[in-house]
């Protein structure tokens, strides 16, 4: 049944069908089309209010529940609904895995209509919480506000907030009393520099007139227990900003890398900006079977230290090295895989675009005494070329993880012309790695598929490939 209030519609009894794009939940409206529904589970039967509707969708929210699913449980984070981070906590691990798992299928079925093996199972990730290596936090002097304080007639007080953006919303900031994604003392270090900026009168950011002393938070871990902290300001106090940092190195003797921006522009990206170290060293260590990686404020580590030694070992195992191979890693990063397998391979040649990547990745292998790897910074659809494969050999092995984007055409068309044995597929989008498998379908066979659970509570996955020539 439906109701209709101005240009709004109610659906009622509407029952949740399944799990969609970017963690929210489909339906189905009476009139047949699809209905996209957040904070709902597969399983509900909610009434349904309408916010947007176009030609074969809407768009809207639970108003009402009248049954919840099997599925459904409590989520733990009082910011859950509000937050948009963890779309999936009122949902079952098992549940989620479940989605996951059917995600990749259906990407690798309707997108890249290859001929596939039977699914390994999905990788869950042994912690569902506090699984983050990497957080980041704004400051906003016009915090969000509930529909409740909305409603209040009490002073509000403060409006000073420090935590994430609502989703869609690049001004709005909702202050984040305590997040389930980072292990301590992550909340302790976020929750003691708000408190210490209210109670010295710092100014937090207004990104609409730029103004503000205050701007972002980050906050790095290692599985090593080594803590890095960079706070970027939008303009230069020095007492200020000595007054803080000070405060937190006293106050948090742990912090292994204490670090500041200054940051005038528009945006508040850091990869074009100098980098100050305050206190301690410009990196941390993170370590896996004995390798040791150095991160610093710009370098890119996957954000689940735990998981990333598992996706690791799968791509390994598919890579099947026995010693004697020439393996190429395309996009390596910083070489973490790269080193990963080195010990397995004959040689191995990393590949990044991102020359800071490139210096990290040396400084690693050094650290690590690996003395088979080496590492080229370029464009990869300009540096991956014939000269570039004459000069260094054809590989046996190709590893690839591009990013979210996945591989670019001309990459894919030298792939096929070098005609490797093996290409481990590692990616993070399974809708463009699916595209990318379909056009490399006239070579290669897909003989392994494994999704990995990087991200619990949310609805991203991994999944590993393995290409064989035909």
């Amino acid at each position: 049944m439906a109701r209709k209030n101005t240009d709004k519609i109610v659906f009622d009894h509407i029952k949740v069908l399944d799990a969609g794009a970017k963690g929210v939940s489909v339906a189905k409206a009476p009139d047949g089309k699809v209905i996209f529904i957040p904070n709902v589970v597969p399983g509900d039967v909610v009434d349904v209010q309408t916010f947007k509707k176009r030609k074969s969708f809407y768009e809207g929210k639970a108003v009402k529940f009248h049954e919840f699913s099997e599925h459904r449980i409590e989520p733990i984070c009082e910011h859950f609904g509000v937050c948009g981070g963890c779309k999936w906590q009122n949902m079952k691990y098992s549940q989620q895995l479940y989605y996951k798992q059917n995600e990749v299928l259906n990407h690798l079925q309707r997108i890249g209509k290859v001929e596939l093996p039977e699914f390994e199972p999905i990788l869950g990730s042994e912690k569902q919480f506090f699984y983050r290596n990497k957080m980041e936090f704004g400051f906003s002097n016009a915090r969000w506000l509930t529909e409740q304080e909305i409603d209040s007639v009490e002073d509000l007080g403060n409006r000073n907030a420090l935590g994430f953006h609502i989703p869609k919303m690049w001004d709005k900031i909702l202050d984040i009393s305590k997040c389930h994604l980072q292990e301590d003392p992550s909340n302790a270090i976020r929750n003691e520099i708000r408190a210490f900026a209210n109670d010295n009168n710092l100014s937090f950011f207004n990104p609409r007139n730029h103004e503000g002393f205050l701007r972002t938070l980050m906050i790095r871990t290692a599985s090593t227990g080594e803590i890095m902290v960079l706070i970027q300001f939008f303009e230069e106090q020095k007492e200020n900003r000595e007054l803080l940092l000070n405060f937190l190195a006293e106050r948090f003797p742990e912090i292994t890398s204490l670090q500041y921006v200054i940051n005038g522009k528009p945006n508040d990206t850091i990869y074009d900006q100098d980098v100050k170290l305050f206190k301690g060293r410009d990196y941390i260590l993170e370590e896996m079977e004995g390798l040791k990686f150095s991160i610093n404020a710009k370098s890119f580590y996957q954000t689940n230290s735990d998981q990333a030694y598992e996706l690791y070992k799968i791509t390994r195992d598919f890579a099947g090295l026995t010693g004697t191979e020439l393996v190429y890693d395309l996009y390596t990063g910083t070489g973490t895989i790269a080193q990963f397998v080195s010990k397995n391979a004959l040689k191995v040649i990393g590949v990044e675009s991102v020359p800071e990547a490139i210096i990290d990745a040396k400084a690693n292998a050094q650290r690590n005494e690996i003395t088979n790897c080496e590492f080229y910074v370029g464009d990869m659809k300009v540096v991956f070329n014939e000269s570039f494969i004459a000069q260094h050999g054809k590989p046996d092995v190709i590893i690839t993880d591009p990013p979210r984007d996945g591989m670019h055409k001309d990459v894919i068309e030298q792939i096929m012309k070098i005609a490797p044995e093996k290409i481990v597929y590692v990616s993070c989008n399974s809708a463009t790695q699916a595209r990318d498998l379909a056009l490399m379908d006239e070579k290669y066979k897909v003989t392994r598929v494994r999704p990995v659970d990087m991200f619990p509570q949310t609805h991203h996955v991994e999944n590993v490939v393995l290409l064989e020539r035909r």
